[in-house]
């Protein structure tokens, strides 16, 4: 079954070229560990929010850039592994020095509990994180499908909800402490994908508009400490 490593981190913005640089030289490690594909984008729509927020999410600082991350495995067994490897690997400690922070990355793995679409020629990302109470998984998957059917009707290529299975607690940043996620809570990180920012942003206005004056059923999670943003494509193994 399908599993990813996801991760976000706070790139100076002036460094966003080698940032590319640094994650194209890295895709080919992932590859030899068993890894299927590597998205990396870049913020261009990212709100500030009043509960949590991507910025706080890594305690981004002025002048950086929020990129949202995942690499792609056939299982999770081949992804433990290949994150093993990575860790021991002289060749990925002969990278030059990450153009980052990388005590502020938050990452984990995690595996599909709902997926439609394709993510294939998307050129415009929706990235989300949110904690749900553990025993809210099946709602939370019935939602994400109504949500879907919400989505598509906006134009959306794909989308895909993944559960928190392995996500370790940081001394800096984490998954946890980014959703303030309480006890028995799990860290779930999706995106959906569009073929461009103008469809996505059209198809919100229109669900907006379809929803004002609507008795809006319960979430199964707390939406005030949801995040999402805006990112573009940055790198795509599967276009490299």
């Amino acid at each position: 079954m399908t599993y990813f490593t996801g991760f976000v981190a706070a790139v100076p913005t002036a460094n966003k070229d080698k940032y590319t640089d640094h994650v194209t030289a890295v895709w080919p490690l992932f590859e030899s560990y068993g890894a299927n594909r590597m998205v990396e984008t870049w913020g261009v729509d990212v709100p500030k929010g009043k509960v949590t927020d991507f910025f706080g999410a890594v305690q981004a600082t002025d002048g950086e850039t929020i990129v949202f991350s995942w690499v792609g495995w056939p299982d999770r067994a081949t992804a433990d592994a290949g994150m093993e490897r990575m860790q021991e690997d002289p060749a990925m400690q002969q990278l030059p020095e990450m153009p980052f922070d990388g005590k502020r990355v938050i990452f984990g793995g995690f595996a599909p509990i709902f997926e439609a679409g394709t993510c294939d020629g998307a050129g415009y990302y929706q990235g989300f994180l949110l904690a749900v109470p553990e025993q809210n998984k099946a709602p939370y998957v019935d939602m994400a499908l109504e949500g879907w059917k919400l989505f598509e009707k906006g134009g959306a290529l794909g989308m895909i909800e993944n559960w928190g299975e392995d996500v370790p607690r940081g001394k800096v940043t984490d998954f946890y402490r980014a959703t303030k996620a309480e006890t028995g809570e799990v860290p779930v990180f999706s995106w959906s994908a569009w073929p461009d920012r103008a469809t996505c942003d059209a198809a919100a206005k229109a669900m907006e508009a379809e929803m004002e004056g609507m008795d809006m059923p319960k979430m199964p999670f707390d939406g005030m400490r949801m995040m999402w943003a805006g990112f573009e494509p940055l790198f795509d193994s599967a276009a490299a």
